[in-house]
């Protein structure tokens, strides 16, 4: 985005000073509302169809250096074309697809500008844009996910829009999809630098949160419950939105307190 002057008013829209590269045409579809010669505008600058730098005050869903979730439109020769909220759509070009998109699907794509040309573009190749080293991260935060893949292992995420990271299979208790936006946890720093992805981050606290959790639901059945730690991971997650693992953590702490008492098939509090 950026903050310029009206200096000219046409019958097909303004021109902003550009100071450094030649006046920029914002045609009057793409204007605020009221504009007029001497007004400071706040504005996006791209290339359009015929290759002019060109202003819209429209904001796109993604701008340059930034990941977003964006819908293939059309398929060309050149590549896919994605819908970004603007008049012209961005490009995917063939030499910066994963894989072959296809129309209408949505994907995780990284928005750069090409060095050559200056126009921008859309990669599905994150690899190439964002680290996996995870050194300058700390276990424990909190984080801004966008799942972006599936391995054997589990889920591939971005991590804040700058990391890539893994959710191992067991870690998820609920159904995600590609593309799907989360807020997840930072689990750990491996040797290698790869980075280990989590939804529940098993501190202190949070253990102690589930451990009260347990305690209220006991009471409210009359101290009894059938839910123990070789039920499904499904009903465990649809009643306190705990990973089975955590759940037995919990559970576990609370036998070792006196607290509960475990059998096969169900848990008593004790009174």
């Amino acid at each position: 985005m950026n903050h310029l002057e009206v200096v000219d008013k046409l019958p097909f829209g303004f021109y902003l000073d550009g100071s450094q590269v030649e006046r920029i045409l914002l045609p009057n579809g793409s204007a605020p509302e009221g504009c007029e010669v001497g007004q400071m505008v706040d504005v996006f600058i791209y290339h359009d169809s015929e290759d002019r730098i060109i202003a819209t005050s429209k904001i796109p869903f993604a701008q340059v250096n930034e990941v977003a979730v964006l819908k293939v439109k059309s398929l060309t020769r050149v590549g896919a074309f994605l819908d970004w909220g603007l008049e012209k759509d961005l490009l995917v070009p063939f030499s910066e697809q994963e894989r072959p998109m296809s129309e209408g699907i949505e994907y995780v794509v990284y928005v750069f500008e090409d060095p050559e040309t200056g126009r921008l573009a859309a990669s599905t190749k994150l690899r190439d844009f964002l680290t996996e080293d995870g050194h300058d991260l700390k276990a424990g935060v909190e984080a801004d996910l966008i799942i972006c893949g599936r391995t054997d292992l589990g889920y591939k995420a971005v991590i804040n829009g700058t990391h890539l990271g893994l959710i191992f299979k067991d870690e998820v208790f609920k159904p995600i999809r590609t593309g799907q936006k989360m807020k997840g946890f930072v689990k750990r720093i491996r040797e290698d630098g790869k980075i280990d992805l989590c939804f529940q981050f098993h501190s202190e606290r949070a253990r102690k949160e589930l451990t009260d959790l347990i305690i209220d639901d006991l009471i409210a059945h009359d101290g009894l419950s059938t839910l123990t730690d070789k039920s499904p991971p499904h009903e465990i997650t649809q009643r306190f939105g705990a990973s089975k693992n955590a759940y037995k953590k919990a559970l576990g702490s609370l036998f070792k307190q006196k607290r509960i008492l475990i059998d096969k098939n169900k848990i008593t509090l004790v009174k």
